[in-house]
């Protein structure tokens, strides 16, 4: 029996440490390796982006879109980026595009945040490509749902939702060049009857040249429905082309004004806004629930605002203002 006694304690005694050397094993192995790559290594894996793959490391953006992000990348196929070069007679490669051009198209592809295709809404978001104002004015990105996912009018998503380490990358057909206030107008359909007014071929004006210049300008933008409004009070309008040219011509020079990129938070109440049309001016008010202009013979509200473009900001108004004819 004693030798019974001991032989059960010995075995015990070689049983703990087997328990003991196995907790010990547990507590030093390494946790799982998170093997889903980043927004470069996953387009590194992918031959249909070795263009942009290429040009990320031209513009020196490859520790940026490596980082933790997170980020929301609208990634151009390598047939996008060889249009982007057919496109311009003295590019015949990456290399033809200067480093700074470069860096702000791309940057012009990527969005603060993770933004899922379930995320997406026809609107404007702001990308994190800088302007030439100051460092923290990024342009802005409209997105079309009507069909599909359209930006900026002229690139589609063709694959959404690549899900990343520090992101999403959704593959589009064109690449995206940071758009001026011409873009933006001819982008949104609600802003139709404004570029059918402003490209009449009967106005002295070219304003399509003027609003694609270097600026910067500020546009105070009517849409369809403002336009409308505007047919529908005076009986011998039935269409824009009713509206007599030099009225129609000194209409939209009152919605722009040469002040500079003026945003809204450059806005204060009582703010006088000189206009382009000579000797022409309003005034801000931002005592009701929206800012509004107080124009010379109406008034209108700001509906939206800060639709940033390279060369110009677009705020959206929601009444033509009239200066006295």
């Amino acid at each position: 029996m004693k030798l019974l006694s001991r032989f059960s304690y010995l075995t015990l005694f070689v049983c703990s440490l087997f328990i003991f050397s196995s907790c010990g094993d547990d507590e030093i192995v390494d946790p799982p390796v998170n093997l889903t790559p980043n927004a470069v290594e996953f387009a590194s894996d992918n031959a249909d982006f070795s263009s942009l793959v290429a040009a990320v490391s031209q513009a020196g953006l490859v520790e940026t879109l490596s980082g933790d992000g997170p980020f929301t990348i609208f990634a151009p196929t390598n047939a996008a980026f060889q249009a982007l070069l057919d496109s311009n007679a003295d590019w015949n490669s990456l290399d033809d595009i200067p480093v700074a051009t470069l860096a702000a198209v791309l940057t012009n592809h990527v969005v603060a945040g993770d933004v899922r295709s379930t995320d997406l809404s026809t609107g404007y978001f702001h990308s994190v490509s800088p302007t030439p104002f100051n460092g923290e004015i990024n342009t802005s990105l409209y997105i079309n749902l009507e069909e599909g996912v359209k930006i900026n009018g002229t690139s589609s998503v063709i694959g959404a939702d690549n899900v990343v380490s520090n992101g999403v990358i959704h593959a589009v057909d064109a690449v995206i060049l940071p758009a001026d206030i011409v873009t933006f107008a001819t982008s949104n359909p609600m802003f139709s009857s404004l570029v059918a007014a402003l490209t009449r071929s009967d106005l002295s004006v070219d304003f399509v040249s003027a609003l694609s210049g270097a600026g910067p300008l500020t546009v105070f933008a009517p849409t369809n429905d403002a336009f409308q409004a505007l047919l529908d009070s005076n009986m011998e309008w039935n269409t824009l082309a009713d509206i007599p040219a030099a009225a129609l011509e000194s209409v939209l020079l009152y919605h722009v004004t040469s002040a500079g990129n003026v945003r809204s938070t450059d806005l204060s109440d009582g703010q006088t806004i000189p206009t382009l049309l000579e000797n022409n001016s309003f005034n801000i008010n931002l005592t009701g629930t929206m800012p509004a202009i107080n124009a010379t013979m109406n008034n209108a509200n700001i509906i939206a605002t800060d639709v940033q473009a390279v060369n110009g900001v677009v705020h959206v108004i929601d009444t033509v203002i009239l200066p006295r004819l």
